[in-house]
């Protein structure tokens, strides 16, 4: 089996990038803007918006079987609107153009819990859900996590102190509430491995309740 990874620097992405390398069946092609091990491939995300197909068949020796992209940033950190569009919306779409065009039948979305609501960020997650979801693959899965819990590389201060109160709120989030409850990074990691071999067709929406069973369930089980 053949996964492409994008996002493999990221909280979840770091966690699931071990997990890939150690599974005997998957062949993993985990592209990164700036390698951090032999492991990874190097490509120019502004060449994979512009021509999905054409970078991923320099890159790929073989088809790929799963698209997974974890990538994801705020706007804080991009710096603008518009440079947290590119990356959350144009790069995460040029990722599943390019596993779609290397015969990929199921993709993996990881997006936000309230994608599509209200705010420039949730607007965002919801489209991108939307373009993918438009190219037809044939199962594609979206995980709708809340607040990650879990140390990140870099410093953001705001979900430090996030992480230190979710878990005290957490119980209070009731009912409707539930889906906004944060979650370990780990748990979605996990998640997504028991994705991979899932075989019902169709849109498969994950949010915080279906992610604990997820990843308490066995591999191919979704």
């Amino acid at each position: 089996m053949r996964v492409l990874l994008t996002g493999g620097s990221g909280l979840v992405g770091s966690l699931l990038v071990p997990q890939l390398r150690q599974r005997a069946d998957i062949a993993l092609l985990s592209l990164a803007r700036k390698p951090r091990d032999a492991g990874e491939t190097a490509v120019d995300f502004e060449a994979l918006a512009a021509d999905p197909a054409g970078v991923i068949t320099g890159l790929a020796q073989h088809p790929i079987d799963i698209g997974i992209s974890c990538l994801g940033t705020t706007i804080a950190k991009a710096g603008s609107q518009a440079a947290m569009r590119r990356i959350d919306h144009d790069y995460v779409l040029a990722t599943a153009q390019a596993a779609r065009a290397q015969g990929a039948g199921h993709f993996i979305l990881m997006s936000s819990v309230g994608a599509g609501g209200g705010g420039f960020y949730l607007q965002v997650k919801g489209e991108v859900e939307r373009s993918i979801e438009a190219l037809g693959f044939q199962r594609f899965d979206i995980l709708r996590p809340s607040l990650l819990l879990g140390p990140r590389a870099e410093r953001r201060l705001a979900e430090q102190l996030g992480q230190r109160i979710a878990p005290l709120l957490n119980p209070l989030l009731l009912g409707s509430l539930e889906k906004y409850r944060a979650i370990p990074a780990d748990t979605v990691a996990a998640a997504i491995m028991r994705l991979i071999g899932a075989t019902a067709p169709g849109k498969h929406v994950h949010e915080y309740r279906d992610l604990l069973s997820l990843a308490a369930s066995g591999p191919g089980n979704a």
